[in-house]
């Protein structure tokens, strides 16, 4: 019969096997949807309170009036945008923020990107109507 070359049977088996399914090559393109990162950087007067205020861990609330708007970059992920960045020659820098699409933000920390929210003040109680005296 032969020698064995596998789970108990012959060595002819398996010869015969691959001459009759020759292993196939698969390609496939794979496309990966990346995603806009709007960047928003951090006016220098709050950047200089941000770099000296101690590092918190966890959501950072960041004011929109701190920020301008600035451009727009295609990458995978945040740390893909903060590399194309600093082969660009604007490198992101303490404090300046990713926005992920519409509304998800990523703040960049010495120790990386953490989430962010902006601030949202909270709406003034009504006033009570003037006309009406507590007897």
């Amino acid at each position: 019969m032969g020698k064995d070359n596998g789970p108990g049977l012959p060595r002819f088996f398996w010869r015969r096997r691959a001459a009759m399914h020759p292993p196939r090559i698969f390609c496939a393109t794979i496309r990966v949807s990346m995603p806009d990162f709007h960047v928003h950087r951090l006016k220098d007067p709050q950047r200089q309170n941000f770099r000296w205020a101690p590092h918190t861990s966890g959501l950072t609330i960041v004011k929109p009036n701190h920020y301008e708007k600035r451009e727009v970059v295609h990458a995978a992920s945040p740390y893909a945008a903060w590399e194309q960045l600093r082969q660009s020659g604007q490198p992101l820098e303490v404090g300046d923020l990713l926005e992920i699409g519409e509304g998800e933000l990523r703040i960049c920390k010495y120790i990386g990107f953490e989430e962010a929210r902006w601030f949202i003040p909270e709406a003034p109680a009504p006033a009570e109507p003037a006309g009406h005296a507590v007897t």
